[in-house]
């Protein structure tokens, strides 16, 4: 017997020995399997080669396994079980993985969408871990790296790499504090206000004036933000404008006012961007599921005319 005789095992092999060790039978064992007896009887040739044993004797007018048969059960079970992981990716049980995920997301999309994920985990799985940071103008490296497991963003990145899913969508409006100042109706009063600049990271994608700029649109900026969740705080008490998502009516934009602005916007359209070698990934799977789950009840109550606070509540319940 040569050394290497064991690279002729397949998972074929293994599953025909055990249902014969299981079933007692060769007659048994092809009709178990759909199969020939020669093909059966063919494959246990092939493995006492391998083996060097007789795997099986007979007994009177059945069979009986050898002690090296016994012996290799075990260990042909657990081949098959590694084989059938191989090919179908590791088991994902939620309730008793311990496993942490990182998602990216801005303070929009974050506060948007996540807390019923977490709520969701929460019951689901108590052991997993979620982790959220800035994602600033998301790019290709953050999923490469492994800085994040998938990011939420209006601006996904883009590439052969990457899956991008849309998830939700929202206007962009123009918001004030009407107890100082009046809505800009028309170009020109828009133009003659001040305005909160929004500006995540020092890239050049994430310079907004620019692309105001760009179309024509040179707006006095007063303050430069790096996110949403301060802007409210700039605005009460003046006569600041900000263009800011229409979901966050009566969130965290409470108490203020908005209206539609005097040039056309684009609508904003919130993407989940995953890395390919985590496509196929059962936990993956999941979390992602729950991110879908989300943004589809929320778009829901949205359509059917609720606010976001009202959204929220329902999506959390």
């Amino acid at each position: 017997m040569s050394e290497f005789d064991y690279l002729g095992l397949d998972g074929r092999a293994l599953r025909v020995f055990l249902t014969v060790l299981e079933t007692g039978s060769v007659t048994a064992a092809a009709e178990h399997l759909g199969t020939t007896q020669s093909a059966v009887s063919h494959t246990l040739e092939k493995l006492r080669g391998i083996t060097g044993d007789a795997l099986f004797v007979k007994a009177g007018r059945g069979i009986v396994a050898t002690a090296h048969a016994q012996a290799m059960a075990e260990p042909a079970r657990a081949l098959l079980d590694g084989m059938r992981t191989l090919a179908l990716g590791p088991r994902f049980d939620p309730a008793s993985s311990r496993r942490e995920f990182t998602i990216a997301a801005n303070d929009y999309q974050r506060d948007l969408l996540l807390p019923p994920v977490l709520q969701a985990i929460c019951a689901q799985a108590p052991g997993v871990r979620l982790r959220i940071v800035p994602a600033g103008i998301p790019n290709l490296e953050q999923l490469r790296e492994g800085y994040c497991d998938l990011t939420i963003s209006p601006e996904p990145p883009q590439g052969g790499e990457v899956l991008n899913e849309h998830l939700v969508a929202d206007r962009l409006v123009c918001f004030y504090d009407p107890a100082h100042t009046e809505p800009p109706r028309t170009m020109e009063q828009y133009l003659a206000a001040r305005h909160i600049g929004l500006r995540f990271d020092d890239s050049d994608r994430a310079d907004f004036e620019n692309r105001f700029r760009a179309v024509g649109i040179h707006r006095t900026v007063a303050v430069v933000v790096d996110n949403v969740a301060s802007i409210p705080s700039f605005m009460r008490g003046t006569a600041l404008l900000a263009i800011v998502p229409s979901m966050l009516d009566d969130g965290l934009m409470r108490g203020l006012a908005w209206v539609a602005p005097p040039f056309e916007v684009p609508t904003l359209e919130i993407h989940m961007t995953w890395h390919r070698r985590n496509e196929t990934d059962a936990a993956h799977q999941w979390l992602r599921g729950l991110i879908r789950e989300s943004a589809a009840a929320l778009q829901r109550c949205l359509a059917a005319g609720g606010g976001l606070a009202q959204c929220a509540a329902t999506v959390n319940t």
